[in-house]
This record gives C-alpha cells, structure tokens and sequence, in this order.
C-alpha cells in the first residue's frame, strides 16, 4: 500500500464533540506511528470526520470551523482539500500494465445454459480479447476465447483491473477450477516455476522460520503448499539496508 489517507472518524462523540485538541492528539499519535512503518506523514492526508452525521465527508462541516483542510506534499504534485471525498480524488490512479503478457487467474468457473463454459476472474496484467487463443496454466489447456463481458455487457478488450467472465469453446466446467491462471499461448504464457525468490514479511508468528519451512503459498486465487529452501537475507523494512546474510 503505497498511498494513505487517515480519517478521524467519531468526531461527533469526542469530549467536548468535534474537539480539536482530541483530534491534534490523534494526529500526533498516528503520524508517528505511521512514520515508523515507512509512510511520510507529510504525503498522507488526515481528515476528522463522522461518518454517523457525515461531517466532513461530502462537504465541509461547520461543526468544526477550526479545521482549515487538509494537505499533501509528494513528488508527483501537492494537493489540499477539506473533505474525505477530495481525499479519495487527491489518489494518484495507478499505471495499468498493459504492456506485460496476460495473466488472469481464475476466481471460479461457471456453466451457463445457452453459452457454455465461462471462467471468471481479473485481469491482472496485459490484455484479453475475443479471439485470443488462452491457455490455462498448470493443466495446459489451450481453448479460444468467444466473448469478453464485464456486468453483463460485451468488452472490445478488457485491461487491468477488470472483473471478467469469457466465454470459452470446448472445454468443460470440469477441466478448469479457481487457482488456474489464463494466459495468451502465442505470447508468452504462464509456465510452472520449480523455484523462486521472494521478500516476505513476517506479521506474526508462533514459532521461529528457518531454512526447510513449509507454510501454504496463497497466490492470488491458487493456494498451494512450498517450502522455504534457504533464506537468504533480513533486511530493515524502513531503510531497505540488510541486516543479516543467510540467517
């Protein structure tokens, strides 16, 4: 996650209500702490807010006069605002990838009277068109691609982003399942990878992880057991520096 806003919710039951001291006080608090897992707390907009009398939310509310609205400084632009909405706007929209090879992984598959066999699921990257010849990794099922829809309307092409269900031909309910990942098998398709490198960072844990673990990987919809062969660094996740090789 690498944009952040900060709504200080409940105002309206602060003591005294739309207080703000009480809200400078969480202001600090949260600034610090979010500074300490790596955000720049001068890039992330704090708003006080009630979300039960909608203060601040849609427009700016005169329950609290003292709040002059809100800023951020980042790189790509500054931007200000008084409301919760005008945050939500303020969002840098992220760069879609189209230009990478199809990826999609398969949320559920569904058999539709009339149309057959439909898979569903999100383009992750690249591009998915009817026409396109898929393959379905890891059966290795090649299959054309009829139709494209996304709520229920026909796609030209979906892109990033998209929710979709394709309808594909001779290939039954039974041959595809969720976890399977749908990629263009003249460009590039996906392949099954003995091994990989990962960063991973540990939330929580009972126990101590070393070499020979084995947790359960949940790639996108796919969940699947591994096994941590050698781990080869720790590193500091505010700075990015290592700090231990081969622990």
């Amino acid at each position: 996650v690498k944009q952040l806003i900060v709504g200080v919710n409940k105002m309206d039951s602060s003591e005294p209500p739309y207080s703000e001291a009480r809200y400078e006080e969480i202001k600090k608090e949260v600034s610090s702490y979010i500074k300490k897992i790596g955000y720049n707390p001068a890039a992330v907009a704090f708003v006080p807010i009630s979300g039960w009398h909608g203060d601040n939310m849609l427009e700016a509310s005169t329950n609290m006069n003292w709040f002059k609205g809100w800023k951020v400084e980042r790189k790509e632009g500054n931007a200000e605002g008084k409301t919760l909405i005008e945050a939500l706007d303020a969002i840098l929209p992220p760069t879609r990838p189209t230009d990478k090879p199809l990826r999609l992984p398969l949320q559920d598959v569904y058999k539709i009277g009339g149309i057959g066999t439909v898979p569903v699921g999100r383009v992750e990257t690249g591009v998915l068109k009817p026409g396109t010849v898929v393959v379905f990794a890891p059966a290795n099922i090649t299959t054309e691609v009829k139709s494209v829809e996304m709520h229920h309307e026909a796609l030209a092409e979906a892109v990033p982003g998209d929710n979709v269900g394709f309808n594909v031909k001779n290939v039954s309910v039974k041959e595809l399942r969720r976890g399977y990942v749908a990629g263009d098998s003249k460009a590039a398709p996906p392949k099954g990878a003995a091994d990989f490198t990962a960063q991973v960072i540990v939330l929580n844990h009972p126990g101590q992880i070393c070499n020979g673990y084995t947790p359960v990987l949940d790639c996108h919809t796919a969940h699947i057991a591994c096994k941590f062969a050698e781990i080869k660094e720790k590193f500091d996740r505010r700075s990015g520096k290592t700090t231990e090789e081969n622990p």
